[in-house]
Parts: C-alpha cells; sequence; structure tokens
C-alpha cells in the first residue's frame, strides 16, 4: 500500500518541468485576477484615496481655486476655534442627529415588526415602505417644498380650511430644522426598517415558541426573547445612521440652502459653501477633516464598546 501511494508522487515529480509548469499557471491566474481588480481600484483610487489625500494637503495652504496655493500650516485649523458659523453648524448638525437618529431606529424597528407578519398583500406593504429611500434627494427636497411651503404648501394649505394657525414650516428658523429630520425621516427610515425585517426573521423560532409554551405575553416575548437577538443590528444600524446625519447635505440642499438665517446650514453643507461658494478651498478642507476626525472617532468608540460588552455588532 506503501508503494502504491507513493507512486503518483514519483511519478508526478519525475515530470519534467512540471514545477516550471505550475509556477507559470499561478503567475497566470494572479495576473488574471488583478486585470480583473485593476480598472476598479483604479476608479477606487482616483475617487476616493487621491481627493482625499489632496484635500489633506489643502487644509494647510490658502488656495481660491484659481492662484498659486499659499501654505499657512495650521492656520485654518486654527481658525476654527473662534469661527462662529463653524460652530453653529456643528450645533445644527447635533440637534439634527438628535432628532433623527432615535426617531429612525424606533420607526424603522417599529415597522419592522408589523411587517414580520404573514398577512394578505405584505409584498406590497413592504414595497411601499421601501419605496421613499430609493427616491432621489432632489425629488424629496421637492415633495418637502410642496408638502411645507408657508404659503402654497399642502399642509398650510389644510390647516387654512380647517380655520387653524399656519406655522412658517421652512421659513421659520425655529422650524425648519425639525421640517429637514422629518423629511429625512420619511426617506430613511425605510433602510432600518429593512435591516431590522431581515433580522427579526433570523431570530430562531424555536424561542419564541419556547416563551409562549412557558405563558410569556407578545410584549414579554419580544423585549426579553427577540430584542436581546437584535442588539447587534441595532448597533450597526445606530452607527450606521449616526454618520449619516452628520454628513446630511443633499436635502438642505435642495430645500433651504442651509436658510433662513443659516438655521439649517450643516457641517457638510457649511463645507461645501466655504470650498465653492466662498472659494476658501484650504479653509474647507480642514473643514472637512475635522468632520472626518469625529467621524471616525465615533465608529471606532462604538466599535470598542461593542466588543467589550460583546454584543456582536462588529
Amino acid at each position: 500500500m506503501t508503494a502504491t501511494t507513493a507512486r503518483p508522487a514519483l511519478m508526478g515529480s519525475a515530470i519534467p518541468g512540471g514545477g516550471r509548469r505550475r509556477r507559470k499557471h499561478r503567475l497566470m491566474d494572479n495576473v488574471t485576477g488583478w486585470a480583473f481588480v485593476l480598472p476598479a481600484s483604479v476608479i477606487v483610487f482616483g475617487l476616493s484615496i487621491f481627493p482625499a489625500v489632496w484635500a489633506l494637503i489643502l487644509s494647510f495652504q490658502d488656495w481660491n481655486g484659481f492662484s498659486e496655493a499659499t501654505f499657512v500650516g495650521g492656520a485654518n485649523y486654527t481658525r476654527l476655534v473662534t469661527d462662529a458659523d463653524f460652530w453653529a453648524a456643528v450645533q445644527h448638525t447635533l440637534v439634527y442627529t438628535v432628532m433623527f437618529v432615535p426617531a429612525s431606529v424606533l420607526l424603522g424597528l417599529f415597522l419592522a415588526v408589523a411587517l414580520n407578519r404573514k398577512i394578505r398583500f405584505i409584498g406590497i406593504y413592504r414595497t411601499a415602505i421601501f419605496v421613499p429611500f430609493v427616491a432621489s434627494a432632489a425629488a424629496t427636497g421637492i415633495l418637502s417644498t410642496y408638502l411645507f411651503d408657508s404659503q402654497y404648501g399642502l399642509v398650510n394649505n389644510v390647516l387654512r380650511v380647517l380655520g387653524l394657525p399656519q406655522p412658517g414650516w421652512l421659513m421659520d428658523p425655529n422650524q425648519a430644522m425639525i421640517v429637514i429630520a422629518i423629511m429625512s425621516l420619511w426617506g430613511q427610515a425605510a433602510f432600518t426598517t429593512v435591516i431590522y425585517l431581515a433580522a427579526l426573521q433570523d431570530v430562531p423560532k424555536e424561542l419564541t415558541e419556547a416563551a409562549a409554551i412557558d405563558g410569556a405575553s407578545s410584549w414579554q416575548t419580544f423585549w426579553r426573547v427577540v430584542w436581546p437577538e437584535l442588539a447587534p443590528v441595532s448597533v450597526f444600524v445606530g452607527v450606521w445612521q449616526t454618520i449619516g446625519a452628520i454628513q446630511l447635505f443633499d436635502l438642505v440642499y435642495t430645500t433651504t440652502r442651509g436658510g433662513p438665517m443659516n438655521a439649517t446650514q450643516t457641517m457638510v453643507y457649511y463645507i461645501w459653501d466655504q470650498a465653492f461658494h466662498v472659494l476658501d478651498f484650504g479653509y474647507g478642507s480642514a473643514v472637512a477633516y475635522v468632520l472626518f476626525v469625529v467621524t471616525l472617532l465615533i465608529t471606532l468608540g462604538i466599535v470598542i464598546y461593542s466588543r467589550r460588552t460583546d454584543s456582536g455588532a462588529f
């Protein structure tokens, strides 16, 4: 039996040029693999890595996009400390995040539980919930203006017919950010709904059936059995929605353009305004890197907390 098993190996090693042929095939496989990956790698480098490095260099310069750039060291970052408009944008972003993130998570969980049922036309209901998520920011902005315009908006027209006072909505500095949060919730809650719905369908039925046999109510089953299974998903959704809230731009751009009286000017919109409106690319790049560091620290903090508490989200 030893001679039989040793013969193929001996015959394989005796084939002249066998090792050279295998190395050639391995080289061809590597070349073929890189040939498939290279176009995507070039796109990724050209659209993400290169602009990131260039923005970092610009953050230490004074450049308006036309004249020659001047190196100013950390002056752009020092300017952030005393820039009242920057801190106002930070405050607006925090207010929006506090309003949007918990509401999107809770609403997504509620809708997912409601859609995790075997009822007629459930596929239509699930599709209808997801439709706002695929709508463009421009469409959402137009819809926001149509609904909440202070003079011709549908909401105020209904209130006018009912004889009720008509708020200023997007024209009121105290209400504009609330409207932005509501319309963001209308579009983004579908994402959390889909994630939670997938997680609910992965909860082992044995656990819920055992809880029912033990006499647990529907609320007790959800809170004591289902909710712990959803903890990793909740952490992921919270982090994702927080990062998205910090990077809010498109809905602000298509509705208020940061107004009224800069009441809806978020950090990303402030970056755009400084770079492409004021043409202060160096300062805009510095603000962008501050936002990057803040986002990175939030993500790392959540990841570390998740691993220490063994929630399994990351």
